[in-house]
Order: structure tokens, then sequence, then C-alpha cells
């Protein structure tokens, strides 16, 4: 969200900012509003100034034993109360109108956050690794002989519909696998502290990251007004809720692996095949809370936590900074990492890291004391993911795969699977 103060104070520069959005006129429609909210409480205040002269007039005339003064005046109060109700319920109105429309507008990106129109214009910080060269054409993960029979989209869909799958045997090992993985290298090498939250949420959790107002079609709502989280950035972000905290409190920096929701509504007809887009998937996701002058060290701290798993896999990856028309609603930056897919030939995202310096931690007023004693001042959040499950293990089936069927698994992840090392053709641990 937005300080209308930092809007009244430079219009132009609001405009800008929202430009790069592809929005126009914003400062004139916020302005407008605003206006109109504070002439109500204004008119309220001069109401309720006059009402209170009355009301002291009221007590005199009545020791004097002015009767029709008196009466005149106690009609004057009643009828002033009216209209500053009336006027406090417009400017409560106003207000609430203003708000939600500084809801639904995207957050200011960083001035580095190059422009362009779309993902063909991100732009590439660096690579890793070097793609393996085949001397067969590889297969995409759901082709590969070694995972067919622990890969079920049919009896998925039978129990759910599509954009679901069901892993068994030596598939749903490795899943699991790399999970632990993850988790392990972020709490005892990266400092992070692991975290159990719920996935089903208020409403106003999903408010405070942004969520909604705007993107609710791309979640789901139980019939009791919880919301099924898309991403636990939600659950962890919102730990800071209506804090006011220490400044030694910061940074935090906290992970979970957690079941993830989405409908998807947004990305009808794209990347149907396989388990690539899923409704739901599991992530374990990075969140980190700090103060503002720690936030741009901690962006590309986070990223290379999420960069370092694709590393101690073997997976080869590139990192790109999000243009202006691909950066997200309520990200201030964004790095994308995009791992190798041989069966599609390509880079595919696996983990966005973003910072949305304050404007999260506005809707979740969200703050901490610099000093003590000192005024309260807005905390920074960045989330990331590190990484996403799911697409680990297609990166890891499909970079691992080999011309007899069988899939190799990283080093990495073999204490994890009692040593073994390969998916025989066959779909077994070997």
């Amino acid at each position: 969200m937005h300080d209308i103060r930092t809007i009244r104070d430079n219009p132009q520069a609001f405009d800008a900012a929202m430009a790069r959005r592809g929005l126009s006129g914003v400062s004139a429609e916020v302005l407008a509003m605003d206006e109109a909210r504070r002439a109500a409480i204004l008119k309220a205040e001069t109401e309720q100034a006059e009402a209170n002269k009355a009301a002291k007039a009221i007590g005199a005339a009545k020791a004097s034993g002015n009767e029709a003064e008196f009466e005149r005046l106690r009609a004057e109060v009643a009828d002033k109360k009216k209209q500053i109700a009336a006027l406090n319920d417009e400017a409560k109105e106003l207000d609430a109108k203003m708000t939600d429309y500084l809801m639904g507008l995207p957050n200011v990106m960083a001035d580095d956050v190059p422009d362009g129109a779309d993902e063909d214009e991100n732009v590439e910080i660096r690579r890793w690794g070097t793609p393996r060269v085949f001397d067969f054409t590889p297969r995409e993960h759901y082709d590969i002989p070694a995972v067919q029979d622990g890969l079920d989209f049919e009896v998925a869909a039978k129990l759910s519909g599509s954009r679901f799958a069901v892993m068994s045997g030596a598939v749903a090992r490795v899943h699991r696998a790399l999970a632990q993985f993850m988790l392990d290298t972020h709490v005892e090498e990266n400092g992070l502290t692991e975290t159990i939250t719920p996935v089903l949420v208020r409403e106003e959790m999903m408010y405070g990251t942004g969520q909604l107002p705007k993107f609710g079609e791309d979640s789901y709502k139980t019939t009791n007004g919880w919301w099924l989280i898309p991403t636990a950035e939600v659950t962890l972000t919102n730990i800071v809720n209506g804090l006011v905290v220490d400044a030694d409190y910061l940074p935090r920096r906290y992970v979970a692996h957690t079941q993830c929701f989405r409908s998807e509504a947004g990305s009808a007809g794209k990347d149907t095949a396989g388990m690539l887009r899923q409704h739901q998937f599991e992530k374990v996701e990075m969140v980190s809370v700090t103060a503002p002058d720690a936030s741009e060290a901690e962006h590309a701290r986070m990223t290379r936590c999420a960069e370092d798993i694709l590393e101690r896999l073997g997976l080869p990856y590139r990192t790109v900074t999000l243009c202006s028309g691909d950066t997200g609603f309520g990200a201030r930056r964004t790095h994308d990492i995009e791992v190798w897919l041989p069966g599609q030939d390509t880079y595919r995202e696996i983990s966005s890291v973003s910072t949305t310096g304050d404007f999260q931690a506005r809707r979740m007023n969200a703050r901490y004391r610099p000093e003590a004693g000192a005024k309260p001042e807005f905390v920074h959040t960045l989330n990331g993911s590190g990484l996403a499950v799911g697409r680990c293990l297609i990166a890891v089936l499909e970079n691992g795969q080999e011309a007899d069927g069988s899939v190799t698994l990283p080093e990495a992840i073999r204490p994890y699977l009692g040593g073994k090392s390969r998916i025989s053709a066959e779909g077994e641990m070997a």
C-alpha cells in the first residue's frame, strides 16, 4: 500500500512510477478522493465546534430564563449532531473507498528495474553450469521410462480433475528428499528458522501480502471465509502483522515447506502438460523481515541461497532481473532463477526472489523502533522460493535421464535416499 502523504507531496513522481506499471492519471484520482475525505472531516470538525459553542450557550439561556432561546439552541445542537454523524459517515466511506483504491495499486519499482514490456525483455545477470550434451534426444519428465509408473495424471484426474498429479514409489521418494535437502541446507547453513504454518488463512492475511483484492480469482476460498495459501509467503510474512518490534528483533529469516494452492485462473491453457503448472504443489519458501537499510543486501543474500540449492544439485541455471512489464504486483524488484530443462530445451522459472520494500509492511502495519523511544518505522519484507519442489523434481529427472530410460540422481540428495543413486528404467530405486 502507498502513503497518501507521499502522493500529496509529489504527485508527478508517483504518476511516473505508476506509468512504468502501465497506469496513468493515478494521482489525480487518489487526490480527488483524499480532498473529498478531508473536506468532509473539516466540515464535521467545524460543525462540532459550533455545536459545542451552542451547547455552552444553552446553559446561559436556561439560567436567564430565556425559554425561546433555550429551545432554539437545543434544536440547533440536535440538528448539528445529525449533520456531524452524517459527515463522519461520509468521511468513513470516502476513506474506505480511497483505501480500497490504494490497495489495488501495485508497488513502486526500484529505479534499477529495467524497462520492458514482458518476459522477453528481462535482463540476464548470470549463468551457472553448462547444459549437458545428450547422445540421444532427451525426453520431458513425464515421458522418461523411469518416471512413468510413479507419476500418474489419469488417477489424479479421476480424483481431482486436471492439473493434479499422483506420485508414488521412487518418484515420491525423490520429491520428498529434495524438500528435506532444501530445508536442511537453509536451516543449517543459511541461518533460516524452520517454521510450520497453517495453509488456511483469514482474508486480511491475503490483503496483507497483496494477494487481495486484485488476485482473488487466482486463489481458492473456502465456504467459511478462509483462503488456501498460494505460497507460504502469506503466512510467514504476516507473522509480523500488526507488530511493533525492537531493532534487535531484526532481521527475521524464516523458511517453510508447505502445500500451496493456485487456481491459475489467469493461466488457462498454459503449461498443461506434465506437472510444471499445478493447482496443488509444494514449495520451500524463504521470507525475510529487515530494517530498511538492510533490505538491498538481503535481496542479494536470498537470491544466492536459492541459487546455491541448484548448484549443489548440479542443475544449470540462469538468473534474470525482471523488467517493468514482468515485475509482480507487490515487488520493487524481482530476480527470477530459471533452471535448464533439457526436455524442453530451455530455461524455466524455478524461483522468484523479490524485495517489496515497505509495501507489504504498510498493508500489515508492521513496524520496528530503530532505537529505544524512537518513533516506529515500517519494516521491509522479502520473499523467495528456495525452491519450488515439483519443478526441482522435473529438473532433476530431465537432467539426470539416461539413454536406457533410467535416471541418475544428484549426489546431494543420495543421503536422504539411503545411498541410492538412480531410478532404474523400471521405476525402482537402485
